[in-house]
């Protein structure tokens, strides 16, 4: 399934992981453009336990 998260802070963040995590293709927009480039150099821009090891494991397949 294809989904849109809106927003990278820590709810919109940790579900869209998580949704890809399930086998969902994820697609997470924000405004915040400095957030953007750390997402997408693979760096997570918030702390919760085992999310940056879900986080490189999805983002790496896309």
């Amino acid at each position: 399934m294809k989904l849109a998260v809106i927003g990278t802070g820590y709810v919109g963040l940790v579900s869209g992981t998580c949704f890809a995590e399930m086998g969902n293709n994820v697609l997470c927009v924000d405004n915040n453009q400095e957030k953007l480039k750390k997402l997408n150099n693979g760096l997570v821009t918030i702390y919760e336990p085992g999310l940056e090891l879900l986080y490189q494991r999805n983002f790496n397949q896309n």
